[in-house]
């Protein structure tokens, strides 16, 4: 059975246990800040250094930073919660306002508000954007990026969480050396 959306009840479910970065877009247009929170934000390319960002298909965000021709991305920290709420926020006001009391800068390439505490920071340059399903990708170049300290915010299973981050084990996976996990040909070379 599938919905309206085209996604199996299984399928969406499935797309909730895949755990992203939190991250605030912002964007400096005729001199006027904004902001939006988006939960898909990816490196899609090492060289040149390109970050993607996913946006709801005619998001006002995308359109703003292709007429400016760059935007910010604020990675969060774990303690940035009420922030990606807040950007979230479609009731927040326009402008300058929906910053009032936030602590932020504005970002020497983008001049886009970059965000106090934010876990790492991204100055990009757009360099395309295309509309995927009921997505549209904005993708931008890196122009200049660092970073803090802590853990990011990471949105899971449709809530925000802290990562506790420590070591995975990396070793050999030990259901490899099971006989009864072995195919019928491993078990024949053996």
């Amino acid at each position: 059975m599938t919905t309206a959306t085209g996604a199996h009840p299984v399928q969406r479910e499935a797309l909730r246990r895949l755990a992203a970065p939190v991250a605030v877009l912002t964007v400096c247009h005729r001199a006027s800040p904004h902001g939006t929170t988006v939960s898909s934000v990816s490196r899609v390319s090492r060289t040149p250094l390109l970050m993607g960002a996913c946006l709801r298909a005619g998001s006002s965000f995308a359109n703003l930073a292709a007429e400016e021709g760059r935007f910010s991305i604020n990675v969060l920290d774990s303690e940035q919660g009420p922030l990606a709420r807040w950007f979230a926020d479609s009731t927040r006001p326009d402008g300058i306002e929906q910053f009032a009391g936030l602590a932020w800068r504005p970002d020497e390439f983008t001049k886009a508000p970059r965000l106090e505490g934010a876990l790492a920071h991204y100055s990009c340059r757009v360099s395309g954007r295309f509309v995927v399903g009921d997505h549209e990708v904005l993708l931008g170049q890196v122009v200049r990026a660092d970073h803090g300290d802590g853990e990011p915010l990471l949105s899971y299973a449709g809530g925000l969480f802290a990562a506790g981050l420590r070591p995975a084990r990396t070793g050999r996976p030990r259901d490899l050396d099971r006989p009864e996990t072995l195919s019928p040909n491993d078990k024949a070379g053996r």
